[in-house]
């Protein structure tokens, strides 16, 4: 083989892995920001998770205040 030749095969190569290398980033660049606005998502969720549970535990703290009220008066 010539040298020629073979720079020109070591250049395909070259050529065909910073391809391989331009889908790779381009890939994780789209799955990074899937995965950013799914924890936006999440982080959301769970705040209003979070102001769920603090309004039912409110609701459970003044019923059982009720209720102790309602022992005392028997």
């Amino acid at each position: 083989m010539t040298a020629d030749k073979t720079e020109n095969m070591d250049l395909v190569k070259l050529e065909a892995r910073v391809d391989e290398l331009i889908r790779t980033v381009d890939q994780l660049q789209h799955e990074n920001s899937a995965l950013r606005n799914q924890q936006g998502n999440l982080v959301n969720e769970r705040a209003a998770l979070i102001e769920k549970t603090e309004q039912a535990r409110t609701r459970i703290e003044s019923m059982i205040s009720r209720l102790r009220a309602m022992e005392t008066r028997t």
